[in-house]
């Protein structure tokens, strides 16, 4: 019942959302891997998560011109606008893959649980995730972050099961990283954890009978240590193996030109880059997104406009982001794991990697969204059902009572999950005020503004500020943009994204001051109204 509220909530959801800003470049990405077999496009990120786009694009059959030539934001335009496609049959079709997807991380999510804490505390740990606002508003788009983080804690859950069969479950780890990091490259910070965790596992699996004898123990100790070793090793390779093969899954024949404005990467991230075993379009890609790090990018966190990036921010929007009760349980359920001397083995497996990815995370410079840190509530949620360890009378009926209170808040912002911020910092109409970007207006609503048009402003004249992906007029928007003409002849309706509210320079500002708020779209898009 829960992955089948999800599962609605995720299809309702991606029928009615228009492109979001990075779902054109991964669908016609995905596009040219399926019917051309060509690397070309997007080498920032591994080809594995678009290969799953991919297997959707198969039943649409998008139209393709073989003879493009253009960059992939134009790419991504051409498939959707420009080639005769419907883009809303285009976007659910790719989507519906990444939302499978989604629901099977619900399952590993339950099994984890069910291994630490049994029944109870499986459910708990499914309907925090189940329940995620964040895992529902990404799960339901054709992008790269569930997918990644669903296979991350996959990996991490075979390595815990190897704890009992190692040469069972760490080659099936090595696989699920593998995929991790041939999804996205932000994963590849959580590799050497896996590989420690491996030797972990294989240890605990044969370690010394204690009535051994002194020097029998020792050379069993440097036997284990070799073969925990000789597990980590295998597990790299694997993953290795894993990596070459999505690449080899697009083109058998590896062919591959880096681009002409590759950026220039020195130093240790040079070094990382040249020692990797991975194909070369993998190693052009990390310098890609080098390449994006040491640019100057624009932050939004609580009304303020900056430039650069805010070491705290990822943990100030997954404050504003997270459920209260989910938060609450988060917490319970890691001090359990710390605390509980049963579960404290279980504690590395669960709060090491998500901490790790957290903490590289923080020292981006990027802070556009608490998609960078999506592994959070995949992670916690599984930490979270260990709060049912608690032996007092009232902790069952308060652990209830949060997971209802996680359940109501997430069912009330529905279908609106994108901009979603908990009840302390007013709800998703109230979440541009502190957030931007992907945290509350990615371009998902251009379809809803048509249908607000046509149905309560039919003939009026509209100006249009639209931070998006979308093309507006294939959803039967005719407007102009305010910005190009003198400000005296903007009258009729001014509708502007939310964002570009939030980053408005001196003459948006200006018209924005001047204008009445009518009504607002999917808390994204505000409608004004300018005589």
């Amino acid at each position: 019942m829960l992955l089948a509220q999800m599962a609605f909530a995720m299809v309702s959801t991606a029928v009615e959302q228009t492109p979001t800003i990075d779902e054109p470049v991964y669908v016609g990405t995905a596009a040219v891997y399926v019917q051309q077999h060509d690397l070309r496009y997007n080498p920032e990120h591994p080809p594995l998560g678009k290969l799953i786009i991919g297997s959707g694009l198969l039943f649409a059959h998008p139209h393709l011109d073989p003879a493009f030539r253009g960059d992939q934001t134009e790419l991504g335009r051409h498939v959707l606008y420009e080639s005769g496609n419907d883009p809303w049959r285009v976007m659910l079709w790719a989507r519906l893959p990444v939302i499978v997807l989604t629901l099977l991380s619900g399952l590993v999510v339950l099994a984890f649980a069910r291994e630490l804490v049994g029944r109870v505390g499986a459910l708990v740990a499914l309907a925090l995730y189940a329940f995620s606002p964040d895992v529902i508003a990404h799960g339901s788009l054709a992008t790269l972050d569930v997918p990644a983080s669903g296979f991350l804690l996959t990996s991490v859950w075979l390595v815990w099961r190897a704890r009992r069969r190692p040469f069972l479950y760490v080659p099936l780890t090595g696989a699920a990283l593998g995929a991790a990091v041939a999804t996205k490259m932000s994963m590849l910070p959580a590799v050497p954890v896996l590989l420690l965790l491996a030797v972990v596992s294989v240890w605990h699996a044969g370690r010394p009978d204690a009535d051994a004898a002194p020097r029998s123990d020792a050379r069993a100790r440097v036997r284990l240590l070799g073969l925990g070793a000789a597990a980590a090793a295998g597990l790299a390779v694997v993953a290795v193996a894993v990596v070459w093969a999505s690449y080899l899954a697009v083109d058998p024949r590896l062919r591959w030109t880096a681009p002409a404005d590759l950026p220039s990467v020195h130093g240790l991230r040079a070094l990382l880059i040249d020692r990797l075993p991975v194909p070369q379009p993998y190693r052009d890609g990390m310098r890609v997104q080098f390449g994006f790090e040491n640019a100057t990018w624009q932050g939004f966190l609580f009304g303020r406009l900056y430039s650069g990036s805010l070491w705290y921010y990822l943990p100030a929007a997954l404050l504003v982001k997270t459920p209260l009760g989910m938060a609450a349980l988060w917490a319970a359920g890691s001090v359990a794991l710390l605390a509980v001397r049963r579960l404290r083995p279980a504690a590395p497996y669960l709060l090491i990697p998500p901490a790790l990815l957290l903490a590289t995370a923080m020292t981006g410079s990027r802070d556009l969204g608490v998609r960078y840190a999506l592994f959070m509530p995949v992670f916690l949620a599984v930490a979270a059902g260990c709060a049912v360890v608690v032996r007092r009378r009232w902790a069952g009926i308060v652990t209830a009572a949060l997971v209802l209170f996680v359940a109501v808040s997430s069912l009330m912002t529905y279908p609106y999950y994108l901009p979603y911020s908990n009840e302390a910092f007013g709800g998703p109409e109230k979440t541009y005020l502190r957030l931007h970007d992907s945290n509350v207006d990615w371009g998902q609503d251009l379809g809803r503004l048509a249908d607000r048009l046509e149905e309560h402003y039919p003939h009026e004249k509209v100006w249009l500020v639209y931070k998006g992906a979308g093309v507006p007029s294939a959803y039967g928007i005719d407007a102009a943009d305010p910005r190009k003409v003198p400000a005296e002849r903007v009258h009729g309706l001014l509708v502007v994204s939310d964002t570009s509210i939030d980053k408005a320079d001196a003459r948006l500002t200006a018209l924005l001051a001047t204008s009445r708020p009518v009504e607002e779209v999917g808390h994204s898009i505000t409608i004004l109204r300018r005589t």
